[in-house]
């Protein structure tokens, strides 16, 4: 079934069709028709897959349908787990939503309150919130839910790593016991099963790809390599791939920044994104990787979790994670929707456990990369030598800028 055959208001067909949509996901045809029913939907998808317009295009439809213009109240509310997440959704909420009338409103922590407040009260029909923000306001008085007909958790596994499940269950006190919920999760495991049937009532459950949590245009694979060597092989993988967009996600942000002196020496522009760097750096940072400003990104899960970046083409495991669930979110960061992508993973010897592990819960064996003696030599002796040229130049640099003496 293609979108155009869908009884949708004339302003979100043609925004639709502007972006280039033609047919829907699996997620999205699934979920679309019992969320335009008013039913509540519990879905598990991987990332890339199309989730958030699943959710935005039938909401949209359903708020334009049932417009109560003399009300001023939030009618729907979508709570994500980070900033970078809540702007991401708030786009595609205003992108589908455009000519439609529908307000939009996007609320987070780590900015100036006041201006969010005056917003509010301006009204809005749509927001898109992070919990702690939400908490805060309802708490201080600025924020009303008694009016939200829908509720959307999205990215609930990830809130709950965070320490958001109180916030949650706090907030949806607030909230309509009459309502539509939407649940949306990337896995699902005991703890997230437990608060989703807290929410929903008799709801849709979706599960796109149970048996393979990884989408299928992504193709995996893992080089052993010592962990000393590692910075080697990352250097020698972006210099070969010049017009390539990297993701490289390291396990803390101390790592991060090791990384990024590394490719710094050897010349190669790079960014940093974790939990150091303050609003007004992650939203630069996030501008100009998506702009291929800078072709590389190093990350750190909770900093990266979620975020929707177009065209990445590689995702580099520089550090296996700890959690294997993460696996998954970070190779998502490649291959969505239709287009292909590659993960590399950079494995030493003292993480073949947690590979394992990964392997077992992906339930299949990840290719490996198969590196002969002679090109692991010549990969660091390559990069030794770009280090070696790096520090001639700085020594001659030096030399020149150092003042004459006088004869």
């Amino acid at each position: 079934m293609k979108f155009e055959n869908y009884n949708f208001g004339r302003e979100i067909k043609l925004n639709i069709s502007k972006l280039g949509y033609k047919k829907p996901t699996d997620i999205q045809f699934k979920a679309i028709p019992p969320i335009l029913k008013g039913e509540d939907v519990m879905a598990i998808a991987q990332t890339g897959t199309g989730k958030t317009a699943a959710f935005a295009i039938p909401v949209l439809h359903l708020l334009q349908k049932s417009r109560r213009a003399a009300e001023k109240g939030i009618r729907c509310i979508v709570m994500v787990p980070t900033h970078e997440l809540a702007l991401q959704i708030t786009d595609v909420f205003e992108t589908i939503g455009n000519q439609t009338g529908i307000r939009i409103l996007c609320i987070h922590g780590g900015v100036e309150q006041a201006p969010q407040i005056a917003e509010l009260e301006n009204g809005v029909d749509v927001l898109v919130a992070t919990p702690g923000r939400v908490f805060d306001l309802v708490s201080q008085g600025f924020l009303k839910l008694d009016s939200i007909e829908i509720l959307i958790l999205d990215e609930a596994d990830h809130m709950l790593d965070l320490g958001f499940i109180k916030d949650i269950r706090d907030l949806i006190k607030f909230l309509p016991h009459k309502r539509q919920t939407l649940f949306f999760s990337a896995t699902l495991n005991d703890t997230i099963k437990k608060l989703a049937y807290s929410l929903v009532h008799n709801p849709i459950r979706i599960q796109i790809s149970p048996k393979d949590p990884v989408a299928k245009n992504i193709e995996h694979f893992v080089a052993y390599i010592d962990m000393d060597d590692k910075r080697f092989f990352l250097e020698r993988l972006v210099l070969e791939n010049p017009e390539s967009k990297i993701l490289v996600f390291v396990r803390t942000k101390v790592r991060a920044e090791r990384v990024y002196k590394t490719l710094e020496r050897a010349t190669i522009k790079s960014l940093t994104l974790h939990s150091d760097k303050v609003q007004t750096e992650r939203a630069k940072i996030m501008t100009d990787f998506r702009s291929g400003e800078a072709k590389v990104m190093i990350a750190t899960d909770i900093s990266a979790r979620g975020i929707d970046i177009p065209d990445v083409d590689f995702v580099v495991n520089y550090d296996l994670p700890e959690q294997v669930e993460n696996y998954v979110h970070r190779v998502g960061r490649t291959g969505r929707g239709t287009k292909k992508g590659l993960a590399y993973s950079f494995c030493s010897p003292e993480e073949k456990i947690i590979l394992a592990e990964i392997e077992e819960f992906l339930g299949k064996h990840i290719s490996v990369l198969e590196i002969s003696k002679k090109n692991y030599t010549a990969t660091i002796e390559l990069a030794e030598d770009n280090e070696d040229d790096w520090k001639t130049l700085m020594k001659t640099a030096e030399t020149q800028d150092r003042p004459r003496k006088k004869k």
